[in-house]
């Protein structure tokens, strides 16, 4: 008689790693997040869950993650509700992560903007998913001599759903696990100082960026028109409706000749298809077609 394989220690059945939350539990989690940041959980995603709550139930001294979740369910604690939306909402980041992006800043996007001749004199570029900050003060260190030189101003927003994450930007400072995640040595000793065990970044850098609380999936509020907008690695996180609303918003924040940098896996292709696509500096750049048609979506 032939036996199916026992399951591999640690694994479900499946391959992936065994999880002890409930589907009760998960269900529950699923909703929230979707419901509170309009991101898709597909079923698989237990363990990851199980993995992001465990610290915050350990915190409320529950012996699992399925009591911690429970717990929730009927106690209506939204403050502490919230705190599971940031822990399931914060992604990985890095300095100069994916590297071409920065690239396409310095070589072409920005010099094209600053030598519009534009009266303002006033660049604006926009991190839209900044997490705990590594994005926009990358952007700041990549293009700000250029800018200064050209007698520009500097504004980045920079954005994030998570108030913790936002607070942790702000501070800018970072430890030296963090700062070994893509920075190079010399933009360290240049752009930071030591403080404690930690670096922080120059105050002119940090005086060049805001950082507000956004949801991507609810309306964007009052906003000046950008001449480019990252919105790397968020979008994978949405369902296709919730994509292409996030895309006409941001398409209505763009200035006519602005544009937009996605992620190494993203792509407006099959969500919304009014956007052109062009390689500069090895990376992926999108400019609305048909921009001055597409304000007030």
């Amino acid at each position: 008689m032939t036996t199916a394989p026992a399951p591999v220690r640690g694994l479900s059945p499946a391959g992936r790693p065994a999880s002890n939350l409930s589907p009760a539990a998960f269900d529950w989690v699923r909703e929230l997040v979707y419901r509170e940041a309009a991101i898709v959980l597909e079923p698989g995603k237990e363990y990851l869950v199980e993995s992001r709550l465990l610290p915050l139930s350990r915190q409320a001294g529950k012996d699992s993650v399925t009591a911690y979740v429970e717990g929730l369910r009927f106690g209506r604690d939204a403050r502490e509700s919230a705190r599971v939306v940031d822990a399931l909402t914060t992604n990985e980041t890095s300095w100069f992560r994916d590297g071409s992006p920065f690239r396409a800043l310095q070589d072409q996007l920005v010099p094209e903007v600053l030598a519009s001749g534009r009266p303002d004199r006033t660049l604006r570029i926009w991190s839209a998913a900044c997490s705990s900050g590594q994005e926009p003060y990358t952007v700041a260190m990549s293009v700000s001599d250029a800018v200064r030189a050209a007698g520009w101003r500097l504004e980045i927003l920079a954005t994030d759903i998570s108030e913790e994450m936002l607070a942790r930007a702000k501070a800018g400072r970072y430890s030296q696990l963090e700062v070994n995640r893509g920075l190079p040595a010399p933009l360290l000793v240049k752009h930071f100082h030591r403080v404690g065990t930690e670096w922080e970044v120059a105050p002119e850098f940090r005086q060049s960026i805001t950082f507000r609380r956004m949801n991507l999936a609810a309306p964007f509020g009052a906003m000046p028109q950008f001449d480019i907008v990252l919105l790397r690695n968020v979008l994978i996180y949405f369902d296709t409706p919730t994509k292409r609303s996030i895309l006409k918003r941001v398409a209505s924040s763009l200035r006519p000749d602005g544009h937009l940098l996605l992620g190494g896996a993203e792509t407006t292709l099959g969500v919304d298809d009014a956007w052109d696509r062009v390689l500069v500096s090895g990376a992926p750049v999108h400019r609305p077609i048909a921009q001055s048609g597409r304000r007030g979506a």
